[in-house]
């Protein structure tokens, strides 16, 4: 008896694993370029470049295989990606939707400035509006949406000291988008805008007080040099959307495209994971934690969060993030958002 267990379960495993040498062969050759986002951080480095240069060929047997080039890398500053794809320049390609919000408003959608005050609440804003980005970028630009994922929490890193947000008044910021300056002006303090690679000068000489980047980006860029505090208050996530040039995703054999979309859609909920543990490591090594294990250890002040804080947060969105970024949103644009976002997060943006 058995001995008949292990021939039948010996069996299983052979047709399983025939099954799965089947399917591998079934996929046809298919070679792929990529551009990926920025190369010199954490989430290009150990996901997308892995993902691309290795797992997809491990996964298919050898028969996906692709290229991935940062757009840094290319000379690219992230605006022209999907500009690009819709020449067909660019067949896959990422990039932060911030970098794109002058393109149309609904870039800034799911990354509102203080809309989601935690990685929980940024999933389900991000994955509530997908189907909107995948409709509207199908019709203005000829790409099909394949995932969306964060960086770390965008927050603010100071040269001197800040409490809350009531010190931004009469402060200099850098903003990576129109939305975060808008939030800071709010509070009295003025947006600048700034290149990320001139964010260190910038900070050391006084240029800007402030500048807004994500808790393990900053880290990594070594603003931990410039910069004393740390404001710990999620302002963004600074989302990338990853897509494909439709005319690309067409020509693929449908079962490279079921293949893609499963193993991507993996790698969205890795990088999603990976978003909080990351932001807690960005403010782990900038403080210069013994459990700092994804960057350098700095000896930077990280300020907690008020309660006072939290309710002006929400008073600034209701008040002012949301009511101009709605004006400058047009045709359905806005009841889309309440459609979606404005349900989860309980807000209602109103249309001029």
């Amino acid at each position: 008896m058995k001995s008949m267990i292990k021939t039948l379960a010996l069996a299983g495993a052979v047709a399983m694993g025939l099954s799965g040498m089947a399917l591998a062969q079934d996929l046809p050759k298919t070679p792929l370029k990529v551009v990926g986002a920025w190369g010199n951080l954490t989430q290009y480095k150990e996901y997308e470049q892995p993902f691309w240069t290795k797992e997809i060929s491990e996964k298919s047997k050898g028969a996906v295989t692709a290229e991935i080039t940062p757009f840094n890398e290319m000379g690219l500053k992230g605006a022209e990606i999907f500009r690009l794809m819709r020449l067909g320049v660019i067949d896959f390609g990422s990039t932060v939707l911030g970098y794109v919000a002058a393109d149309d408003a609904r870039n800034e959608a799911v990354d509102l400035a203080g809309l989601s005050p935690d990685v929980e609440m940024a999933r389900k804003v991000s994955d509530a509006y997908k189907p909107v980005y995948d409709k509207f970028y199908r019709e203005r630009f000829g790409v099909q949406v394949l995932g969306i994922w964060p960086y770390s929490a965008q927050v603010l890193f100071c040269n001197g000291d800040i409490k809350g947000l009531a010190d931004l008044k009469g402060k200099k910021v850098r903003t990576g988008n129109r939305t975060l300056a808008e939030f800071v002006e709010a509070f009295g303090g003025t947006g600048v805008t700034l290149a990320f690679n001139e964010v260190v000068p910038a900070l050391q000489n006084k240029v800007v007080d402030c500048a807004i980047t994500g808790t393990l980006s900053g880290n990594s860029a070594k603003w931990y040099e410039v910069a004393t505090h740390i404001y710990a208050l999620p302002l963004g996530w600074s989302h990338v959307m990853h897509g494909v040039n439709v005319k690309t995703w067409d020509r693929l054999d449908p079962k490279v495209k079921s293949f893609l979309q499963s193993e991507i859609k993996g790698l969205e909920d890795r990088i999603w994971k990976a978003a909080a543990e990351e932001t807690q490591q960005g403010y782990d090594c900038n403080a210069g934690k013994d459990n700092c294990k994804l960057g350098s250890k700095a000896k930077m002040t990280v300020v907690p969060v008020t309660d006072a804080d939290k309710a002006l947060l929400k008073k600034a969105m209701a008040e002012t993030v949301v009511p101009k970024w709605a004006a400058r949103c047009t045709g359905d644009c806005v009841p889309a958002w309440n459609d979606s976002i404005g349900k989860i997060v309980g807000i209602t943006a109103k249309a001029n």
